[in-house]
């Protein structure tokens, strides 16, 4: 059933992340946007990280774990669906190292973002703000290799509109990301902790929106779910007699990025012979010829 198919996993990370944002961020606001000790002198807006090293930090950690945890499976659904031909092939060595890089940041990303929501701001400040630049480096390097894997891609499977689109998105997460990110370092650390603070929501909202580009990712597997299964049995079929369905992922439907088979009858070669009644050529075969 289609619902169930992989594009459910960055969906749920994705609504995890928010649904704990707009959680923390509205329990701030009903409690009168109170002044945490983690603040500074001066601070008014709360960091995520100021609410979450308060009473909501069960809250912070467990939406932190499922979110980064899906999205993980998320990078491991697509190199597994590539592999297997659900979705375009990798066409080379280079696109997977790629795309083993992306997952290796992707990991890194993981572990900085847990890490900093159980080494919070108020207990060990240093370790957290090491964890928290670990997240964003991790995260934005990941979306650079994966980029770059699917602008390789794009090159061979030119009638991929989902692989464009997901190359278009992801690369503005990076140009965006980036730009935020440095603001984001220097109101934090130079000049203003507001600023900073509006800017990390902004952020983390912005990452909402990067997790569900993997939902444009997986969708075209939901078309391709028994296509592996049904391959052999259609190709036994040709040894048979039968029409030859073979798969290529370079000639898919124009609207997704995933492989189908397809068929390829090719009648066998036929060949007339002549024969003659009184001395006048003739192609019908006379009935004793019919009968071999």
């Amino acid at each position: 059933m289609w619902f169930l198919s992989f594009w459910i996993l960055p969906v749920i990370s994705a609504c995890t992340w928010l649904g704990m944002l707009l959680a923390m961020l509205i329990v701030w606001l009903v409690e009168g946007s109170p002044r945490y000790p983690s603040m500074d002198n001066g601070q008014r807006i709360a960091y995520i990280s100021d609410i979450g090293a308060q009473g909501l930090k069960p809250l912070f950690v467990a939406g932190c774990c499922v979110t980064t945890v899906f999205l993980d499976l998320s990078f491991a659904a697509e190199r597994w669906l590539r592999h297997t031909g659900r979705l375009a092939r990798n066409t080379g060595v280079a696109e997977k190292v790629l795309s083993a890089l992306s997952i290796l940041f992707a990991i890194a990303g993981t572990c900085g973002l847990i890490l900093l929501s159980i080494f919070d701001t108020l207990r060990h400040p240093r370790l957290h703000d090491g964890f928290l630049l670990l997240f964003i480096a991790g995260y934005v390097l990941s979306a650079i290799f994966i980029c770059a894997e699917y602008q390789r891609l794009g090159v061979h499977f030119r009638q991929h509109r989902v692989l464009r689109g997901s190359f278009w998105l992801k690369l503005a997460f990076i140009l965006v990301e980036i730009a935020m990110a440095i603001a984001f370092v220097v109101c934090t650390f130079r000049t203003s902790k507001n600023a900073g603070a509006v800017l990390e929501w902004v952020v983390a909202l912005i990452f909402t929106f990067y997790v569900l580009t993997f939902f444009v990712d997986l969708l075209p597997a939901v078309r391709t779910k028994h296509h592996a299964s049904s391959a052999p049995q259609l190709e036994l079929g040709h040894t048979n007699g039968g029409p030859r369905i073979t798969n290529r992922d370079d000639e898919s439907a124009a609207n997704g990025q995933y492989g189908h088979g397809y068929m390829n009858s090719t009648p066998e070669p036929t060949t007339t012979s002549r024969y003659y009644v009184n001395g006048t050529p003739n192609v019908t075969k006379p009935p004793t010829a019919q009968n071999f």
